[in-house]
């Protein structure tokens, strides 16, 4: 009846709308879901589309497909397919203030050199890495001006159907020495390719609080540098192993031989760990915790033209690139202190205020501080779970 329809519609009208910062949060939410299941997922459900195609009338879709990867099998290692576009999709721009991260720029880099960029640390899904090098959305391009940034990837990843186009389109490349040779003597200056120099055997010591390196018998990158002369950059990305928590087995566990295994002979190391659900920040599932990550670039270190460098000198250069490194985590491991002001809560002036007005605005009071703290928690370093209490 028309009283129903009314009586509907006003109960329809009376549901709060939900605010321009639900919106906003509902938006890095996705973002970040659509990129998890991406890497996790894309390649393996690609594959296996393909091979259950190949049994139906939709066969010559999956046969052409092969028939394009294998005229294209070389193209990753030779620079790509990078599309510009998709760096500037406002998706990444969710992305990254759903953590949120920050770049930090601490030295210019000359668009006359090329550089490899040493990411530190790995942690379980590079995040840092990836928005900072792959996305424009923390303004790497506006920081360093004529430098183009690569990030490097394992390379079964290319391997995969689909998943190798979404990777080459944003400017993703195997972690071999060809592809990184390709980039750093046939594409001029001004690359800057970032490697996450620790890789799967780094993961596996992921966890909040600690930082634990594999770096020390990791010289491939030296030896790279110096065959092409160009400049190692250390950068760290702190906050990156506050994203997930993990389950980590002790060196000489059953366990741990069974992840080393695996690593040796896949690639990567399956890590056991866990983070936030999609419907609330207090469930378990595969989605990242909102920590803040901040990368901060370091001071390049000049490295000469060798085409066979020695033992002696990769050591070297090798040296001076951890010193620079631990410089850079000193100087930047301590958070500044922030303190942010609120919204003024307006007062009458009243010469005898009574008990029932001063607990009113009292009130007031406590409801601006937690909304000021509810408001800003997340952006300076608490998880969406930590609480306020008034005593």
């Amino acid at each position: 009846s028309r009283a129903s329809i009314q009586t509907a519609l006003r109960t329809l009208l009376a549901v709060p709308w939900p605010s321009q910062r639900d919106i906003g949060s509902a938006l890095q939410l996705l973002a970040v879901l659509q990129w998890v299941l991406s890497f996790l997922l894309l390649g393996t459900v690609s594959l296996l589309l393909l091979i259950y195609l190949l049994f139906t009338s939709l066969w010559l879709i999956p046969v052409l497909y092969l028939a394009w990867i294998i005229l294209d099998w070389d193209t990753p290692e030779k620079g790509g397919r990078r599309l510009p576009c998709l760096r500037r999709w406002t998706v990444w721009k969710h992305f990254r203030d759903y953590f949120p991260v920050k770049l930090v720029k601490t030295h210019d880099l000359s668009p006359s050199h090329n550089y490899i960029i040493g990411s530190h640390p790995h942690g379980i899904l590079c995040v840092g890495a990836f928005c900072n090098f792959i996305t424009g959305s923390t303004g790497f391009e506006e920081l360093f001006p004529g430098i183009r940034s690569f990030l490097t990837a394992l390379a079964g990843n290319f391997r995969l159907p689909v998943f190798r186009e979404y990777l080459m389109s944003g400017g993703l490349f195997p972690v071999t020495r060809r592809a990184i040779g390709y980039l750093l003597s046939q594409r001029g200056t001004g690359n800057a390719v970032a490697i996450v120099i620790g890789g799967a055997a780094e993961s596996l010591s992921c966890r909040p609080g600690v930082t634990t390196l594999i770096l020390k018998n990791r010289k491939g990158f030296v030896r790279m540098a110096l065959r092409h002369g160009a400049f190692l950059v250390p950068s760290f990305s702190f906050g990156e192993n506050d994203l997930f928590r993990q389950v980590v087995f002790e060196e000489g566990s059953w366990m741990r031989s069974i992840q080393r295994r695996f690593q040796k002979m896949i690639g990567f190391a399956p890590c056991l760990f866990y983070g936030r659900g999609l419907t609330s920040c207090r469930s378990r599932g595969f989605l990242p915790y909102a920590r803040p990550i901040t990368t901060v670039v370091g001071e390049p270190v000049a490295v000469p033209k060798v085409e066979n460098p020695s033992r002696e000198l990769v050591d070297r250069y090798h040296e001076l690139y951890i010193r620079a490194l631990l410089k850079l985590f000193e100087e930047n491991k301590t958070k500044p202190i922030t303190t942010v002001v609120g919204e003024p809560v307006a007062l009458p002036k009243v010469e005898n205020p009574s008990r029932e007005l001063v607990d009113r605005y009292h009130e007031l009071y406590i409801h601006a501080l937690l909304k000021l703290f509810n408001e800003n928690k997340t952006e300076y370093g608490l998880s969406e779970s930590d609480e306020l209490h008034i005593l």
